[in-house]
């Protein structure tokens, strides 16, 4: 089962390479990855997609908290989420054929973002399944360069996740302290 995480990270040199180390070492192949800015500065946001099962999300999970820099994990496979690609599609498209094109780019919700004489470039977003429903729809005119962004994915609602950063399978301090 393809597993989905969110990654919270400290916006430092070499941060990728750890995570990307950490699968490799635990033999995972990463399907796809995606990492950008957040809404606080200093902290990237990774989105990771990973072919393993319960058990091994748990454990990549886990593997995850122990690196210095990562900041929150979530899971978000079993969770409410928005998942989105974005992909750049050249296509071949002379003067007979660009309306017939045009129409299914309009059919699939897509835009053209850049017209050259003998093609055209498309800008898709959307699931997997549309992009891989839009491309089968564009090789019969000649797909001549493409590429997708890889899976992007927040959850839904306005809950935001917890701010955490230590491992929650950690036990808890029972201790309490109380300040006046």
């Amino acid at each position: 089962m393809r597993h989905t995480f969110g990654v919270h990270v400290e916006d430092k040199p070499g941060v990728l390479n750890r995570v990307a180390s950490l699968f490799r070492r635990r033999a995972f192949n990463i399907e796809s990855l995606t990492v950008g800015h957040t809404e606080t500065v200093g902290v990237s946001r990774m989105t990771i997609v990973v072919d393993t099962d319960a058990n091994g999300a748990r454990r990549l999970e886990a593997n995850l908290y122990k690196l210095v820099n990562v900041l929150r994990v979530t899971d978000l496979t079993a969770e409410a989420a928005v998942v989105r690609e974005l992909s750049l599609i050249r296509v071949r498209a002379d003067h007979d054929t660009r309306t017939h094109i045009l129409q299914v780019v309009d059919t699939f919700r897509a835009r053209v973002v850049d017209v050259a004489p003998d093609s055209v470039i498309i800008e898709a977003t959307g699931i997997e399944e549309k992009i891989d429903g839009l491309l089968g729809v564009l090789e019969p005119y000649g797909v001549l360069e493409m590429v997708r962004t890889g899976r992007v994915a927040m959850s839904r609602g306005q809950q935001a996740p917890p701010d955490q950063t230590t491992d929650p399978s950690a036990e808890a301090d029972d201790s309490v302290s109380y300040s006046v």
